[in-house]
């Protein structure tokens, strides 16, 4: 199910996602001071190209706090709930549920990126 899921997910709107996000990473690191951030829009461009099977371990330090606060701010609140708002209208159907879970599993990610990786499950 997860297969055909990120099957779905990349022909509906994945490809799609996971390229701006691969491109907002390539604009970011043209400066240094940007290159911490686009390492995270990288990190979003994994997760939108195929979510499923992927999970998010949180870890991090004082670094990455203070990073994830200034990302909070700028970017995160505004991502999290529009991935939120998107999730809640996939999980209005059943055959949505999935993609809804999806949609707020970016949205924890958007909230705080630094410090969380991506595994991949088998």
């Amino acid at each position: 199910m997860k297969t055909i899921g990120n099957i779905l997910w990349f022909i509906f709107g994945g490809f799609l996602s996971g390229l701006s996000w691969w491109f907002a990473g390539m604009i970011w690191c043209i400066t240094i001071i940007g290159i911490p951030y686009g390492r995270q829009c990288f990190k979003f461009a994994s997760m939108s190209f195929c979510p499923f099977r992927k999970e998010i371990v949180y870890g991090g330090g004082a670094p990455s706090t203070l990073a994830n606060i200034i990302w909070l701010i700028f970017f995160g609140i505004v991502m999290a709930f529009g991935n939120l708002l998107i999730g809640m209208l996939w999980c209005i159907t059943i055959v949505g549920i999935p993609f809804g879970k999806q949609f707020f599993k970016i949205a924890k990610l958007a909230l705080t990126p630094f410090g969380a990786r991506i595994v991949t499950l088998r």
